[in-house]
């Protein structure tokens, strides 16, 4: 309230307040004289006038209440009056940009942003919408001012007797003013000033004109603006064409629109349509016949249900899109390097075999492929987007196990060991700790092929010990680890957290003969209007990894995939991984390549609880397998390892006894919890909600 109408209405108390006092002091001097001077007999009459006095007094007292009440009413809506938004400018529609998320043969994955469409006007309002919507929100719509005084007092009597709010009292013309006015705070200012616009719009609008309003400006959720745009957006119709079942679900939405999201929550928001039904028929504005049968009515699927997969991707995108163009005020396009039908593929196939893993305790798991530059061509965060929004491919950090043992072997080879040099698998003993095979066998001297392509734990531990841990991290840092390593011991064995995205990177670097690879999921960025804001440029590769180191990881990855702990994932065409197994069976891997592709697999529970017997050769070396066979399906084969030649002796003595070990061994390490693990996050998420 301005200070100078402050200041006036307290001189106006004070002197009223100065004036009450002196009539109250007169009135008790005449009555303490009158008391002395009069006999006896005249008592009854003294008491008749004391009281006549207090009741004038009162009667003062109330008028001058009433008049600082009326002036400081007065006051404070003239002050909300003349300190209301531009009316003018609040009718011009303003939103968030929306960004459109396209595969790389331009087709739509996913919109983000405010999604408006074409106007609907006075003369022609989608009949079964505007009448669901009336019936649910606002059933005097055409009979009141703006405010609803029997709405309200039936709202006040109805809370009052249930204890809670269970009823509210706006009507559509308060809720045009509240949306598009004003500011979401709850305070008694915004209140005075929505039923001041209320009274407004009513003066200087038809109920059609504001009705129009109310459906081109009110949210549907999913980003949606608008009945046009949600009509499109849920059932690919316009607001016109609405059936009777599906105009009821967009106007059920408009309580909560995510709890009673069609797409969201399905059956919670055919439920909230019945009840929007049966409004419609108590209103007459359908009959018992028509209601029975719009219960039953089809539900067309809209632009939201024809998306097909990506939607962790295209989520993971959205975000990064500020990083590369800044804040923006302009709808954008971008164009990523995402392959549709194998992102399509790599779902289905991460689904298949988890479901079908009857027994083993897997519920989750994630993908990543890329071609040998780093660009992203399939990303699957997790089984349901729906459900979980976490993406396990980028934001869950994870045990390695043994799938980071290559870093230590290809340092091993940048300090001058060969394939073929031995090290020694015996019981070991560095510091404190004091690894062992899973199997708890021993095989003595062995080549660093063999121990590689077989996963030995100690002979991994034991060649370590010729090398500086910090070279290890250096090379794993370069080739596009991103977390945190801790140099202990225990590190050669994948005890740290990775990300499944930047192990397929790492891998990347040795597909691709040694050169760095920055992943990347963006091509192109530009306004609606075609106006380009962002197109990448082809990346200056350098070469991080010697030509001859690469070729000789890449001949003991392939013995991985013919001879060793991953030949589930054995294709008809050269392959090179390896698998990488935790702590009482806690993650599963595999990482690997061939024909112009790499692939990041990982499976696990978000909780961290322990799978069945689940290691990196079983499950996950089947899901690649399927992914790499997809990916050249859908791409014509390009191996551009096959033409590398035995650099090793394949019968090697140590060889002979491969064929005894079945299984990986797991990094037998104290569990190390992992901060940034989905179980951080998704698990208490799912013990809220």
């Amino acid at each position: 309230m301005p200070q100078n109408v402050k200041q006036k209405i307290r001189r106006k108390l004070k002197k009223g307040l100065v004036i009450l006092e002196d009539t109250v002091r007169k009135n008790k001097a005449k009555s303490a004289a009158k008391k002395k001077s009069a006999p006896k007999k005249k008592r009854s009459s003294k008491k008749k006038k004391g009281g006549s006095s207090l009741w004038k007094t009162l009667f003062i007292l109330g008028l001058w209440l009433g008049l600082f009440l009326f002036i400081a009413v007065g006051s404070y809506v003239a002050y909300c009056y003349f300190t209301m938004p531009d009316i003018a400018k609040a009718v011009a529609q303003t939103r968030q940009p929306s960004t459109t998320i396209m595969a790389e043969n331009g087709s739509d994955i996913a919109s983000f942003g405010n999604v408006y469409a074409e106007v609907i006007y006075p003369d022609n309002l989608p009949k079964n919408l505007t009448n669901a919507i009336i019936a649910t929100e606002d059933r005097r719509f055409y009979k009141h001012f703006g405010f609803d005084v029997w709405g309200f007092g039936r709202a006040m009597i109805t809370n009052l007797f249930r204890g809670r709010y269970a009823q509210g009292a706006s009507t559509i013309t308060q809720q045009v003013a509240k949306n598009i006015f004003l500011t979401p705070n709850k305070n008694i200012k915004r209140k005075v000033q929505e039923l001041l616009l209320a009274f407004w719009l009513e003066n200087k609008l038809t109920k059609n004109q504001i009705m129009a309003l109310y459906l081109n400006r009110v949210y549907f959720g999913s980003g949606t603006y608008g009945a046009e745009a949600a009509a499109n957006w849920y059932f690919n119709k316009s607001a016109g064409d609405l059936n009777l079942r599906e105009a009821a679900i967009l106007a059920g939405m408009l309580k909560a629109p995510n709890r009673y999201n069609p797409i969201l929550n399905r059956e919670k928001s055919l439920e909230r349509a019945n009840v929007v039904l049966h409004n419609m028929l108590e209103c007459d504005y359908i009959n018992q016949k028509q209601y029975a049968s719009a219960k039953t009515l089809p539900v067309s699927n809209g632009q939201q249900y024809r998306v097909s997969g990506g939607k962790h991707f295209a989520q993971y995108v959205y975000d990064e899109v500020n990083s590369y163009i800044g804040e923006r005020s302009v709808d954008v396009n971008v164009m990523t390097t995402l392959d549709q039908k194998l992102q399509e593929s790599a779902e289905k196939i991460l689904r298949s075999h988890i479901w079908g893993a009857k027994g083993k305790n897997v519920s989750e798991g994630a993908i990543v492929v890329m071609d040998y530059s780093g660009a992203v061509k399939a990303m699957v965060g997790g089984m349901d987007y729906n459900r979980s929004q976490f993406n396990r491919a980028v934001q869950a950090i994870r045990q390695s196990g043994s799938a980071f043992k290559p870093f230590v072997y290809l340092t091993a080879l940048q300090y001058g060991f060969a394939p073929d040099s031995m090290v020694n698998d015996a019981p070991l003993k560095i510091g404190k700790w004091q690894p062992s095979n899973y199997s708890k066998r021993y095989y003595g001297n062995v080549t660093l092929d063999f121990a590689l392509t077989h996963s030995l734990n100690v002979a991994t531990a034991a060649l370590s010990k010729e090398l500086y841990l910090k070279d290890i991290a250096a090379n794993a840092r370069k080739m596009g680890i991103s977390t945190k390593i801790d140099l202990t011991p225990s590190m050669v064995l994948g005890t740290n957290g990775v990300k499944v995205l930047d192990i397929a990177a790492a891998y990347a670097v040795l597909a691709n003969g040694g050169y760095a690879v920055w992943p990347h999921a963006i091509n192109e960025i530009s306004s609606k209007d075609g106006h380009q804001l962002y197109v990448r440029q082809s990346d200056k590769q350098k070469q991080i990894i010697a030509g001859n180191i690469v070729k000789q990881m890449t001949q003991m990855l392939n013995h991985v995939i013919t001879r060793g702990t991953g030949r589930k994932a054995q294709l008809p065409y050269f392959a090179a991984g390896k698998t990488g197994t935790t702590q009482n069976y806690r993650d599963a891997w595999f990482v690997g390549w061939a024909g112009g592709y790499v692939a990041a697999v990982w499976v696990g529970n978000d909780n961290e609880k322990p799978m069945n017997k689940v290691g990196g050769g079983t499950i996950p070396a089947e899901i690649w397998h399927d992914v790499m066979l997809a990916a050249h399906n859908i791409r014509p084969l390009s191996d551009e390892t096959d033409d590398i030649g035995a650099l090793i002796d394949d019968n090697t003595s140590s060889d002979s006894i491969g064929d005894l070990i079945e299984e990986e061994d797991l990094a037998d390490e104290p569990e190390i919890k992992t901060k940034s693990s989905a179980s951080t996050l998704e698990g208490l998420l799912d013990s809220i909600f």
